[in-house]
């Protein structure tokens, strides 16, 4: 998970660097709607990054429709200002860099919703799934060892269970980038580690009993000082 963690985030970086840079090179030569971009190579070899980083900022730039790629024929300045395409590239950059509390409340109110599907809908297998990302995360707690993976990924496998896919991808979205910044941002101490462990056992219970009501309450404890974060100041 680490490993995956830090290659998302070393290749975000670098597409929001290739876009910043497409960006400037379209500024720089005073390119107009309909005007060419140079080829995939030479951007790859003028910006110093493979083909395919090159290919992939370009589709992204091309979903937002600023830039337009023609089979045969190349890659096309869209029909948009420069102002309003300059700011809708802002726009997009922000995107790729949420802020860290924004995260977090996204979190929270995705896994109220989570967790009460997840108590309705849940399967064996889910329960399986659950039970074995808890014995993970109480394994590593007792021991007095970061837990931070576990326990995200114990949320994972409720956001599975609760039968909703896109729920789960926001979660598989956002759960890197609040791995990485847990410990940066001081959200939670190391010593609710163990606490975390009675919460998520209550959680459990509540997702196997298939009590909705209990299981969005007891997510509401364990998301105690997660809500002081947010919403504190």
């Amino acid at each position: 998970m680490k490993l995956e963690t830090l290659v998302k985030l070393d290749q975000s970086k670098i597409q929001k660097r290739i876009i910043s840079q497409i960006r400037d090179l379209i500024n720089l030569k005073n390119l107009e709607p309909g005007d060419k971009l140079p080829s995939e190579r030479m951007l790859s070899e003028k910006f110093e990054v493979s083909r395919s980083t090159i290919r992939e900022a370009i589709e992204k730039l091309a979903f937002y429709g600023l830039l337009k790629s023609v089979p045969q024929s190349g890659t096309f300045v869209a029909n948009i200002g420069t102002i309003a395409m300059n700011g809708m590239i802002e726009d997009i950059l922000r995107l790729e860099d949420p802020d860290f509390k924004s995260l977090v409340e996204t979190r929270i109110l995705l896994e109220l919703k989570t967790v009460r599907l997840a108590a309705t809908r849940r399967t064996e297998e889910d329960l399986e799934n659950l039970e074995e990302a808890l014995i993970a995360y109480k394994e590593k707690a007792l021991n007095g060892l970061d837990a931070v993976q576990e326990d995200l990924l114990f949320h994972l496998a409720i956001a599975k269970a609760s039968g909703n896919s896109t729920m789960n991808t926001f979660m598989l979205i956002i759960i890197p980038e609040i791995i990485t910044n847990f410990q940066k941002y001081h959200v939670c101490d190391a010593g609710l580690t163990k606490r975390g462990i009675d919460d998520h056992e209550a959680i459990f219970d509540a997702i196997k009993e298939q009590n909705p009501q209990l299981a969005k309450q007891k997510m509401k404890d364990h998301f105690k000082e997660l809500y002081q974060y947010c919403y504190s100041n």
